[in-house]
């Protein structure tokens, strides 16, 4: 009996996908930086235990959330019997950056079927938006790029819950004062340095930089989503007043 043609389209999808040579760029790039991606899993699958959540809550967090920052800050939380409603509100605040993110994204994907990019959107992270962003500059859609996504992104969701789950097994036999999670800060800092290529990404950088410093006594690391949205606001701004060189013309004769 042959499998429905649905799922035979999906199984060619892939295929074509593993095959493409973005696909394989892409991984390759994160692989290069997923040592701070398995430590941060590590330190989060430790932390979840010592938290006092069981096993099963604990995979299924792992699983299903798949947000280091949210899973972090939402654990005194539930430790403490906080009101569900916190909890959740607490974890959409910390993981507001991903609206900024999406929006960036949005000229490259769009065009892509609302199903495909509803799961891109589940195993969407930090560092692969810093990597995409690097390898695909201009915001247009382009041969390779959900390939190059998917590369890195299953790199990246890889190291982080295998790491995880090793931490969640293992937790009682790992210090959590090894600092483990540093080695992820570590690897985000050096993308984003890499990217600082012209005076638009240096000013950037510097008010992103003042935002989160000025902002750092706001509650659940709104720090970050103000050093973001100050970021792209300068960033664009500094686009829409910068002269525009114009293009040489040609004689065709």
């Amino acid at each position: 009996m042959s499998p429905p043609p649905t799922l035979q389209r999906w199984r060619a999808g892939c295929v074509r996908l593993q095959r493409h040579p973005e696909f394989r760029r892409g991984a390759v790039e994160m692989s290069g930086i997923s040592l701070g991606v398995a430590a941060w899993g590590l330190v989060t699958g430790v932390a979840m235990i010592k938290s006092g959540l069981s096993l099963p809550v604990a995979l299924a967090m792992s699983l299903l959330v798949f947000a280091g920052s949210a899973q972090l800050t939402a654990l005194p939380l539930i430790v403490s019997g906080a009101p569900i409603w916190v909890v959740w509100a607490t974890a959409i605040c910390v993981n507001l950056r991903f609206v900024i993110q999406s929006a960036m994204w949005r000229p490259y994907l769009a065009h892509l079927p609302l199903r495909r990019r509803a799961l891109m959107s589940y195993v969407a992270a930090d560092l692969n938006y810093v990597l995409f962003m690097k390898r695909f500059p201009e915001p247009k859609p382009a041969p390779g790029q959900e390939a190059y996504f998917w590369g890195g992104a299953l790199m990246n969701y890889g190291a982080w819950h295998g790491m995880s789950l090793i931490g969640i097994l293992f937790a009682s036999a790992i210090p959590t004062e090894w600092g483990f999670g540093f080695a992820g800060v570590l690897a985000l800092a050096g993308l984003a340095c890499s990217m600082l290529i012209d005076r638009t990404t240096w000013v950037a950088a510097g008010v992103a930089g003042c935002a989160a410093v000025a902002a750092f006594a706001l509650p659940y690391k709104l720090n970050i989503v103000a050093a973001i949205a100050a970021a792209v606001a300068i960033g664009m701004l500094i686009d829409h007043t910068t002269p525009k060189t114009p293009l040489p013309v040609t004689d065709p004769t």
